[in-house]
């Protein structure tokens, strides 16, 4: 069969570079399904962005879809045709809807019946005919988080669409979208003038031939093009950047066509900044890269890359020089006046700044982040009681937790003043929350572990983010955090589908990853509650208390399930095992959860004689528990179990080994030790099966018949106290 190749490029004006990733792969994603649904084969595809254009190519795709003759089953025989063998309006219908003649039915037998059927031969349609429509649908279902409309059009789409390319091998295909009929001119740079165009004449040129007009369409090939360029800048004695910010690179790749990078520098005097205050002006204002000098520490130079005529790159590297300037000028303003107080004296200036309307001010919140660090820190830093009193690692001990409160709760009371330093009022460095903080506090001669609690209790601050690296920061994190949530769903704005203006989503994430790297034995509900009381002269509940706390406490076990399949790739029915627990002890369940899909896994895997052993012995038992499941579920008895109506040789051995695990897994269960405490129980499982093979549980005998259920009940009871294993699937 004849092969065709294929482009298409949409030309716009300029698209937002966090657009541009997921448009180009809905593009691409749109046009696979449409040619699989099409049943049209290719051989590859590749695609194309830039700010200016998202562009598919596909190379080897059959010229003409392949004729086929498909067979349509219509209404059984009796529906179909009446007692003298003529067609029903039923029929005739089923005929009109293939566009088929009546001669032309036959019958076929299926397991409901005889059917009536009919074979139709689909001609296939030459692909030029059917790639218009596919285009449509591709740029239809490109989805942008903002759209716009444009002149009197009613199209939505990032940016308005100036030119479309669609060729077939070297022919225009015959497409318009919106006024704008395709051809085979695209556009150039900006900087070459803005009628730059080139002429595609065949698919084979693109996207090489877009170079004359300084236009790189492959991105990975510009995003290497910028990276290479950096790193030349380097020499021997230095280092570019600290390792290449691979994320400010992906932004830089989507936001020039033809990059140019190019060396500048600002004056040394603002080294005296935190580094991260010009960091951040550079990075994430500028969207430039800064250097460290060969001994790691922040260089005054930087790179930037350019859109423009390469030629004017010296002039380019003044304005933006310029820039930076006036950009760092006012930061070393702000701090400078700000470190003229204290960053005590800028606490009660936070009774000015509104956390919420119904929530109160920065100060107030301060005041319950500062109560709730006093609760937590009772419950972590009690010292042993264990100890002697007058044993002087106790006295050790008293005095770490001691200071260790101290800390926490200096560090809760500063943890919000940088809030309303000049610094971040001005709203130009506001990502900076907790390190603006961190370094006044150190400059006002706050302890180490106090400043560093400050930066780190807004952490995670983000899916990838780091934790908390001490124990000050992470009783920090968890109570702000915590009030946060309890507060905003308490006044009735809990989150809805992907909308989740307050973050509290994240919030909660962070609570239960802190939770789990410092396996903290907090009861939530408890938590929970205290936020309450804290909260309780500034909230009006739109639900009652007991139910408010209740859907914070749902919410907080959705995050729960979210960290053990993220982190601990925990399956849904391990997940559904421990649903019969109330979730108030994180480590507890995530110890139960990380124990029963070990076995889980262990069980379907098999690759030792050990493994096939307990693959074996678990598979029993799992069967055997959903068997005793069922049994209880349909005959459910509160008979006690009376060892004297045991008469079978099996049961009485069922018996007897339930009675020896039950005590040999309780104190594994309170140390939970689950993976020990089911490995005690696997062993029952094979006495489970020999049960049910010996013995009639629902047998004639009442009394017999009772007892033999509260025998599987207590069965049931002693392996609940671990999981419900009768959820474990191993289909699939």
């Amino acid at each position: 069969m004849k092969k065709n190749d294929f482009l298409f490029e949409i030309g716009t004006e300029e698209i937002p570079a966090g657009y541009i990733g997921s448009a180009v792969n809905k593009l691409k994603d749109s046009f696979i399904k449409d040619l699989n649904e099409l049943k049209l084969e290719y051989q590859d595809i590749f695609v194309y962005s830039t700010p200016r254009r998202l562009a598919i190519k596909i190379i080897g795709m059959d010229s003409t879809q392949k004729n086929e003759t498909i067979e349509k089953i219509g209404p059984s025989k009796k529906a179909s045709h009446d007692e003298n063998g003529n067609l029903t309006k039923a029929g005739d219908g089923f005929l009109k809807s293939v566009g088929g003649k009546e001669e032309e039915i036959y019958f076929i037998e299926t397991s409901k019946g005889e059917y009536i059927a009919i074979k139709i031969f689909l001609e296939g349609k030459a692909t030029m005919t059917l790639l218009p429509q596919m285009m449509k649908n591709a740029i239809e279902k490109i989805a942008f988080p903002k759209t716009m409309k444009w002149g009197s059009g009613t199209v939505m789409f990032a940016r308005p669409i100036r030119w479309i390319v669609a060729l077939a091998d070297d022919k225009i295909l015959n497409f318009e979208y919106e006024g704008v009929v395709a051809g085979r001119k695209s556009y150039g740079n900006r900087y070459v003038g803005l009628d730059s165009h080139i002429k595609v004449l065949n698919v084979n040129q693109y996207p090489e031939i877009l170079k004359e007009v300084k236009v790189l369409a492959h991105r990975e090939h510009r995003r290497e093009s910028i990276k290479s360029q950096i790193i030349e800048y380097s020499t021997h004695k230095q280092r570019p950047i600290s390792g290449i910010d691979e994320k400010l690179l992906d932004i830089v790749t989507d936001l020039v066509e033809y990059p140019t990078a190019v060396k500048a520098s600002f004056s040394r005097k603002y080294l005296d900044l935190p580094s991260k205050i010009i960091t951040s002006t550079l990075s994430q204002n500028q969207k430039y890269f800064t250097k460290l000098d060969k001994d790691g520490n922040l260089d005054n130079e930087f790179y930037f890359v350019s859109n423009g005529d390469p030629a004017f790159s010296e002039t380019i590297k003044i304005g933006n020089e310029k820039v930076v300037k006036a950009r760092l000028d006012d930061a070393q303003f702000y701090f400078y006046e700000d470190t003229k107080k204290s960053l005590e004296q800028y606490v009660e200036k936070l009774d000015e700044v509104v956390f919420h309307a119904q929530l109160g001010t920065m100060l107030e919140k301060t005041e319950r982040i500062v109560a709730m660090c006093n609760h937590l820190s009772d419950i972590l830093f009690t010292p042993n009681k264990l100890f002697p009193k007058n044993n002087n690692e106790n006295d050790l001990l008293i005095s770490t937790n001691e200071q260790k409160k101290e800390d926490v709760l200096r560090a809760a009371r500063l943890s919000k003043a940088d809030l309303v330093t000049l610094m971040l009022s001005e709203k130009e460095f506001t990502a900076l929350q907790g390190y603006i903080g961190m370094n006044y506090a150190m400059i006002s001669g706050e302890k180490h572990e106090v400043a560093k609690a400050i930066y780190e209790h807004y952490m995670p601050r983000g899916h990838q983010d780091d934790l908390p690296s001490e124990t000050i920061g992470a009783v920090l994190a968890v109570a702000d955090k915590l009030d946060t949530i309890c507060g905003i769903i308490g006044v009735g704005l809990l989150p809805t589908g992907s909308a989740d203006p307050f973050a509290i989503r994240r919030a909660a994430n962070g609570i239960v990853q802190i939770i789990d790297k410092y396996n903290f034995d907090f009861s939530l509900k408890c938590l929970i509650e205290k936020s309450f009381s804290y909260l309780a002269q500034k909230v009006d509940l739109k639900e009652s208390l007991a139910r408010t706390t209740q859907i914070v406490f749902v919410f907080f076990r959705q995050r729960i399930k979210w960290l053990l399949e993220e982190f601990y790739h925990i399956e849904y029915d391990v997940i559904e095992a421990l649903d019969i627990f109330e979730w108030d002890k994180l480590i507890d369940i995530k110890n139960r959860a990380i124990a029963l899909q070990d076995f889980k896994s262990q069980a379907m895997s098999q690759h030792s004689a050990i493994d096939t052993e307990v693959s074996t012995n678990f598979r029993i038992l799992v069967l055997g528990f959903k068997r005793v499941s069922n049994i209880l579920e349909k005959n459910d008895t509160d008979f006690t179990l009376n060892p004297a109506y045991l008469k079978d040789k099996s049961e009485l051995i069922l018996y007897h080994n339930m009675q020896n695990i039950q005590s040999e897994i309780k104190p594994l269960v309170s140390e939970m030790k689950y993976r020990e405490a089911l490995e005690k129980i696997v062993t029952l499982g094979t006495d489970i099966d020999i049960f049910f093979d010996k013995v009639l549980v629902m047998t004639d005998d009442v009394c017999l018949k009772n007892n033999r259920l509260a025998l599987l009940k207590e069965i049931r009871m002693m392996f609940l106290k671990i999981a419900d294993i009768s959820k474990i699937n191993f289909e699939g």
